[in-house]
């Protein structure tokens, strides 16, 4: 079994595993001062068919993130995610796009023309990450980053990325205003068969991407060995590798591979097997073949052809799962057995295995019928066109016999006893909810909710958003905690967070870069954007990720 060369640093019981070491900084600076992007150079499978319809005309203009006022916020009680403290009576003073100071009311002073905010009675806490996110792929993504922002997600991962987004990334050219969460990480194209079919092209593929500048490599579904080789060679380069689990890809072989970070509990079937009394006889009649036949990867176009054959499929795969795959789902679900659940979490723990479940995702999956999504207010701001697409899945779905829909809410419940079990046993989760804009109920305060359920206290909650997500991406220094140095990213809460996962989202202020807005303001904005509908320069920049397949699920 290929193996970490050099396992995750440990530093307490309690600490997250490290990063790997980081690339030098010579790369990006190369990007930036020449501009070397990937305009007709190897825009091969997964979003070159709509790239190459873009033109040079539609170059997005620069969006320079603008200087903050100096800002002091007195009489707050500061939450420190990374101890559990919550200390009264304090100001928190940022300058230049960072926090300068934390201290006692009147001891901290500012500029005689600083803004001050009173936040008397309130909790300060810094902002939330989004560990999962495709906003650069909505329909409208302002308005999607817009939202993300109003629900206090100050930062995010973006899950797919195109060798333009890189450059236009590079150059400041992507959609990321001070009413938009900042953009921590991004991989390049995704790594499917159209990329990467065979290891030495997955080799390559890793080596191109991260020439152009990308943070992470994002699997999702190649041949075993292949997906081997770019897990090796994905470290060589001292990048991560996050993303699903190809078929013929188990959960614990795939952590002590190496593999950084699984998404949605790894996808399939495979999670629920691995923690089954009769793991190797359900193993062994998994469907492990690929979705598509490997000999049409090479074929020109094949890669647009099926991307417009799971469009929908991506929606909600549940919707048109295989019964032979569901009565074996029901198998796994009948043999949970906790005892190999919690052998199979130590197992990620001892190969510093992270795990982003996105419970949202999976539960608009499983539970789409569920009422509250009928209500969902995003549904009012999807464009016509996918709003039919989601209700026409949605029919689908409530079509199914209802013995697969049984199956689906037995999995959705195990699914979040998972999740209780790895936390338990001290595998690092992050919260995230793989939303797109495409389906209602992939919010991150809803995820937050979600893990409480599943079993985490408040304050674990509230690191899963915060220190966590700081930890994995190498940025402790920067997010995560209120302290000297940290990105001017906070939220002023009016109930206690550590009370009640509940209140995290009773946010009055937030404040982006330095910039504070009251939560009235932040509302304004989405109404804004939504009245105005989507910029043609955005629109036009990011229609070949929008396009890319992403095959969130195979069921």
């Amino acid at each position: 079994m290929k193996r970490r060369s050099t396992p995750p640093e440990i530093t307490s019981a309690d600490d997250h595993p490290a990063p790997r070491t980081r690339r030098g900084p010579s790369r990006r600076t190369l990007l930036r001062t020449a501009g070397i992007g990937a305009v007709g150079v190897g825009l091969g499978a997964a979003a070159g068919p709509a790239w190459r319809a873009v033109t040079s005309s539609a170059e997005p203009a620069r969006v320079p993130f603008p200087s903050a006022d100096e800002l002091r916020v007195d009489g707050v009680t500061v939450v420190d995610p990374l101890d559990g403290s919550a200390t009264e009576g304090r100001s928190v003073l940022l300058r230049g796009g960072r926090v300068v100071t934390v201290g006692a009311v009147g001891e901290v002073t500012s500029s005689p023309g600083a803004t001050v905010l009173d936040g008397d009675g309130r909790w300060a806490v810094p902002g939330y990450t989004n560990m999962h996110s495709h906003a650069l792929q909505a329909e409208h993504p302002e308005l999607l980053l817009a939202t993300m922002l109003a629900e206090g997600t100050t930062g995010f991962r973006q899950m797919l990325g195109t060798d333009d987004m890189l450059r236009y990334r590079a150059e400041d050219r992507l959609p990321l205003t001070p009413h938009a969460p900042a953009l921590l990480s991004m991989p390049g194209r995704l790594v499917l068969p159209f990329t990467a079919g065979s290891p030495q092209e997955a080799r390559d593929e890793v080596a191109r991407q991260w020439d152009r500048g990308a943070d992470f490599i994002k699997m999702v579904m190649v041949e075993r060995e292949t997906f081997f080789a770019a897990v090796d060679a994905a470290h060589e380069r001292g990048m991560r590798i996050a993303g699903h689990l190809p078929p013929s890809v188990g959960v614990a072989e795939a952590a002590e591979a190496g593999f950084d970070c699984i998404e949605h509990l790894g996808t399939g079937n495979a999670v629920f097997i691995a923690c089954a009394t009769d793991e190797d006889d359900l193993w062994a009649q998994h469907d492990k073949t690929m979705p598509i036949p490997g000999w049409v990867t090479g074929l020109p176009f094949v890669d647009k052809v099926f991307s417009a054959m799971t469009d929908k499929q991506l929606i909600n795969p549940a919707a048109f799962g295989d019964p032979a795959g569901v009565a074996l789902l029901q198998r796994a679900l009948d043999g949970f057995d906790e005892n190999k659940a919690r052998a199979l979490a130590r197992t990620l723990v001892a190969h510093g295995t992270w795990q982003s479940p996105t419970l949202v995702r999976l539960r608009t999956q499983y539970l789409a019928d569920s009422p509250e999504y009928a209500s969902d207010p995003w549904l009012r701001r999807m464009s016509a066109g996918a709003r039919a697409d989601y209700e026409d899945v949605l029919a689908t779905f409530r079509a199914l016999p209802v013995e697969m829909r049984a199956t689906y809410r037995e999995a959705y419940a195990r699914s979040a006893d998972v999740v209780r079990i790895m936390h338990a046993e001290g595998v690092p989760v992050v919260a995230a909810t793989d939303g797109q804009g495409r389906v209602p109920g992939q919010w991150l305060q809803l995820e937050l909710q979600e893990l409480a359920a599943a079993g985490l206290s408040p304050l674990e909650v509230l690191r899963s958003a915060t220190v966590a997500p700081a930890r994995y991406l190498g940025r402790s220094d920067r997010s995560g905690r209120l302290v000297p140095g940290a990105d001017a990213d906070l939220l002023l809460l009016d109930a206690d967070p550590l009370a009640d996962a509940a209140h995290l989202g009773s946010i009055s202020v937030l404040v982006r870069g330095g910039h504070p807005f009251t939560a009235d303001e932040l509302a304004a904005t989405v109404d804004r954007l939504d009245a105005e509908g989507p910029s043609a320069a955005a629109t036009a920049a990011l229609a070949g990720a929008r396009r890319s397949p992403d095959l969130c699920c195979r069921l």
